[in-house]
Parts: structure tokens; C-alpha cells; sequence
């Protein structure tokens, strides 16, 4: 009977320590009710819509003047992907950024045309493609570290492509 109450008295005392010992969840707040913070790069609507109507008035091409696809003289002026294809591409390229040794630290947006062999429907249309960046791997005890520090470059993964166009300005 005894060994029964130390027993039981080794488990309270126990309790009593692991409660007040142990990490305890702060709840400061919910994620329900906290918004994050806008990234500090961001625009309004208002900005957006002015740069989207300044490059369709100042840019004005020869490929531009001359477009012809499917009967239409439309230009493309965005480009969309869903956001599923957005995090596969993301996880593809740091998956394989890290494969191929380089450190991705963000994407660069190129804009590109495909010109006048392409496809009918893509003849002379332009477009955009996202591309990784971020420096190669370089060890830390390396002294190429103090001579050439590492730059962002873009990392050699296939770029992201092919997404739907529209030749509306912003917002569409």
C-alpha cells in the first residue's frame, strides 16, 4: 500500500513539474483574425493602373504596329498563371536550383516575343516567362567569398512559360 501512495505521489508531484516547466503556447492571437503586413515593394491600384496605361502609350513598337494573329491587331499586354502553377513551379525550381548547386533567393519576370517562325496562333506575340535567381553555393571557409561575393544571377532551370494571355490593360 505504500509503495501504491509514492507511486501516486511521484505522479502528482510529476504533473506539477511538467506543467509548470514545460513550454507553454503563447496566444497572443489567432491566425484567423491577424492580416500579414503588405511586402514594403507594393503598389496601390491606383500606381498599377497608371503603369499599365503609360506602357500602353509609350510603347509603341514596329512589331506592335504591324501585329496581325488570328485577324487581330491586339496586343498582349499580361500574362496569368494559377496559383497552382505558380508553388509547382517554385518548389520545381529550388528543387532544382539546389540539385545544380545555386541558392534560389527570388525569380526575375522577362518579357520575350516568339517571333515570326512560331506557331500561327503565338506569330510575333509577345510574352513573359519567370525565371529563378540567386548565387551559386559557395562554401563558407572559401576565399571566393571575400574576392567575387555572390551575385543573383539567373540559375540555369527551365523558365516558366506558356501562360494565358490578354490584351486588356490593368486591371482587366
Amino acid at each position: 500500500m505504500k509503495k501504491i501512495f509514492y507511486l501516486i505521489l511521484g505522479l502528482i508531484i510529476g504533473a506539477i513539474l511538467t506543467y509548470f516547466f514545460c513550454p507553454k503556447q503563447c496566444v497572443v492571437g489567432t491566425p484567423e483574425n491577424t492580416m500579414p503586413k503588405a511586402p514594403k515593394d507594393t503598389i496601390s491600384v491606383a500606381e498599377a493602373t497608371k503603369l499599365s496605361d503609360n506602357w500602353a502609350n509609350n510603347n509603341i513598337t514596329e512589331i506592335d504596329v504591324v501585329l496581325e494573329v488570328d485577324g487581330s491587331r491586339k496586343k498582349t499586354r499580361s500574362v496569368w498563371w494559377s496559383l497552382d502553377e505558380i508553388n509547382q513551379y517554385l518548389a520545381y525550381a529550388q528543387a532544382e536550383s539546389d540539385t545544380l548547386g545555386y541558392t534560389m533567393t527570388g525569380v526575375r519576370v522577362y518579357l520575350g516575343n516568339y517571333g515570326k517562325d512560331s506557331k500561327p496562333s503565338k506569330k510575333n506575340r509577345n510574352t513573359m516567362f519567370i525565371v529563378p535567381t540567386g548565387p551559386k553555393k559557395v562554401f563558407k571557409a572559401s576565399s571566393l567569398n571575400i574576392i567575387l561575393p555572390p551575385t543573383d544571377g539567373d540559375i540555369p532551370v527551365p523558365p516558366l512559360n506558356n501562360a494565358s494571355g490578354g490584351n486588356n490593360g490593368y486591371p482587366n
